[in-house]
């Protein structure tokens, strides 16, 4: 895969990583874009990972929904980092479509303070509906022409692409619509079965708990209409020729499996898939000795290590030298199974580092190795 080339193209505007958790979505995410900057791009990375180590290894003391300027990015493009406060987005999108005493309302509701902070897929959708935020803001005001997106852990990383889609049930659900049967009719309509059935909520949960219960359900049918139609917005952006979804993956077996899902789910659902990047696999060892010649030798010195005390320490080495040799294997088998089975997914291995990202100079490290630069510039060597 020629990342390099998908960075430089300007019809690409979104690049979305997605993968499992623990291999190195979040470093790559951040090396991407920084290279692009470093190409002449005008980029802003989102991480939605809680993990802080995007903001560490940008120098940036704590990062959050305010996009904020990377300092010490080469070149002539520039580099913004944020994270997704999902609360906040949540706050943002209330004061934007209600009144300040409607959002005064609806932002101490109790309903709405549970599901703004912990309900589950609300996270997915405030991704989309960041991502649909600096879209739009980026469209309007020429801020930038490239975002790039890291997705949260496991396979959920995929449930943004379901967000609108769940929204739409839960809205049209027959217990919502029965709660919203007050607001939405006349009082005729509150016929004696639908009295029936209130009045047993208000005995099981109580009076006020219903009504905040209704107050809230009101409240989204009204004010977060639009969240439908701007999520769907966002789902056609996500497929538009734009965007390219990498998938990340170490070159381990559950891994890979994780990314073959991700592969074909792209894949169902007509995503812009632009390959597969392999990280931290193991870099080939030095020499052309086999794993079984460095095993057989290890065994002749072994036997001869006590007239030699440099004998014991070479065959250790040579057995080290096998290991790796197996390992190098082994995670070649492993990638060569994934080509066999996804052979129109373009790859790009990016080997281990000796330690961890932790500031521009390992994310520029990490984005030349993605480019094929092996000493981390910014020009092809």
């Amino acid at each position: 895969m020629d990342v390099d080339a998908l960075i430089d193209d300007p019809g690409t505007g979104i690049i979305v990583c997605c993968g499992s958790g623990g291999v190195g979505k979040t470093t790559t995410s951040a090396a991407l874009a920084l290279r692009a900057a470093e190409r002449g791009r005008r980029v802003v990375v989102l991480t939605i990972d809680p993990a802080r180590r995007l903001a560490q290894s940008m120098g940036i003391e704590e990062l959050d929904n305010t996009p904020r300027p990377v300092v010490g990015v080469e070149g002539t493009g520039s580099l913004d980092a944020m994270m997704l406060d999902m609360k906040r987005t949540f706050d943002e999108v209330v004061l934007s479509q209600a009144s300040p005493e409607k959002a005064k309302q609806i932002l101490a509701n109790p309903f709405y303070i549970a599901l703004s902070s912990s309900f589950a897929g609300t996270q997915e959708y405030m991704a989309m509906e960041k991502l649909g935020q600096i879209h739009r803001d980026a469209q309007a005001q020429g801020t930038y022409d490239l975002i790039v997106v890291d997705t949260p852990p496991s396979r959920s990383a995929l449930d943004f692409l379901d967000a609108p889609e769940r929204l739409s049930s839960f809205l049209d659900g027959r217990f919502v619509r029965l709660l919203l049967t007050p607001a939405k009719g006349p009082a005729k309509l509150m016929t004696a079965g639908f009295s029936l059935i209130t009045n047993a909520l208000t005995r099981i949960l109580g009076a006020q708990f219903l009504k905040d219960l209704q107050t809230f359900v009101t409240a989204l049918d009204t004010v977060f209409g639009g969240f439908r139609q701007r999520a769907q917005q966002t789902y056609s952006l996500l497929k538009a020729d734009g965007t390219a979804f990498l998938v990340v993956a170490a070159p381990e077996a559950d891994a890979l499996r994780e990314a073959e899902y991700f592969v074909e789910r792209l894949s169902e659902d007509d995503m812009p898939l632009a390959g597969l990047v392999v990280n931290r696999a193991s870099p080939e060892p030095a020499g052309e000795l086999s794993a079984d010649e460095a095993m057989t030798a290890a065994e002749r010195l072994r036997r001869t290590a006590s007239a030699s005390p440099t004998a014991s320490l070479t065959a250790g080495l040579l057995r080290l030298h096998a290991d790796r040799v197996r390992m190098v294997q082994r995670e070649r088998t492993l990638r060569d199974r994934f080509a066999t089975a996804h052979p129109q997914v373009p790859t790009v291995v990016v080997p281990a580092l000796a330690g961890d990202v932790h500031d521009l100079g390992g994310l520029r490290t990490v984005g030349g190795l993605l480019g094929g630069t092996a000493d981390g510039s910014t020009s092809p060597a």
